[in-house]
């Protein structure tokens, strides 16, 4: 005979025994519900937004209509104030967001009335604009200078497939110079040449007939590398060295390189002939501290 506690009455069947750890799954008592459980059982309701809505992004506060948020249903912003979603608040009640608001309030501006920064934010508020995914805001701001002129930079930039990875050898080369010389600058030699055939003062009129007459099949007398450490070209555009040169510049300093150039000369390889190379070769100075 099995004694078991509640309200059951004790059994004199034995066929009709449990054992203790039957009853005590049978009869456990129910605990209590954790707040994961009672989620679960009480799903939250839609979070209630007021008209007006104090925000605070990133420590910095702002006031704004609840109709300025939800102003193009397809960003964060709107899908963040729909009500779908919890919005923790601060301590004085204002809806908190979680990011960096130096540049919150051209956001607002633009959701108000479609104004847009002065040009020394652009780059900035398109961050900003891409991290809350406002499509009519990247439309606008990438039609506008500077960003209309670095999308025309980056067609002349798409010529060079290897361009970036010439940028990272740059700074590789720079920084273990520097670093086993024990010193603050390093040096490199760069060609940057547009032209992939030589060109020679001299040559001039044997130059375009040689270039012409030359057969798939010959041997490719003129193809060689410079002595230097990275090498830029050829390209076709109207862009020039110099436009090449202030682009390798604008990057390498975009990424906090100090960074000064020179022309040295040219290669003067011989090829064939009176032909030499006379590629642009240019001292790379990067400074480091």
């Amino acid at each position: 005979m099995v004694v078991v506690t509640g309200q059951n009455k004790v059994s004199g069947n034995p066929d009709d025994a449990m054992s203790s750890s039957d009853a005590e799954d049978d009869f456990q008592e129910p605990a209590t519900p954790t707040a994961t459980q009672a989620g679960q059982a009480l799903p939250l309701l839609p979070q209630q937004f007021p008209e007006v809505v104090p925000l605070n992004v990133g420590g910095m506060h702002f006031t704004t209509r609840l109709s300025t948020l939800r102003r193009y249903e397809d960003t964060m912003l709107a899908a963040m104030f729909s009500g779908r979603h919890y919005i923790p608040t601060d301590a004085e009640g204002r809806y908190f967001i979680d990011r960096d608001g130096t540049y919150f309030g051209d956001i607002l501006n633009f959701l108000r009335s479609g104004d847009l920064p002065p040009r020394e934010r652009v780059r900035s508020v398109y961050k900003e604009a891409q991290y809350y995914s406002i499509g009519p805001l990247l439309d606008s701001l990438e039609d506008i200078q500077p960003l209309k002129g670095e999308k025309v930079r980056q067609a002349f930039l798409g010529l060079m497939p290897y361009y970036k990875d010439h940028l990272e050898r740059i700074i590789e080369i720079a920084k273990l110079r520097a670093m086993q010389r024990k010193a603050r600058f390093a040096k490199l030699k760069v060609c940057v040449f547009k032209e992939e055939m030589p060109i020679t003062p001299y040559e001039c009129p044997h130059f375009n007939s040689l270039r012409f007459e030359r057969s798939e099949s010959e041997p490719k007398l003129f193809e060689h590398h410079c002595e230097v450490d990275v090498s830029f070209g050829p390209w076709e555009a109207v862009a020039d060295v110099y436009d090449l040169l202030h682009c390798i510049v604008t990057d390498l300093s975009a990424r906090g390189i100090t960074v000064d150039h020179q022309c040295i000369g040219v290669c003067d390889k011989h090829l064939i002939n009176h032909y030499y190379c006379k590629r642009p070769i240019y001292e790379f100075k990067i400074t480091w501290w």
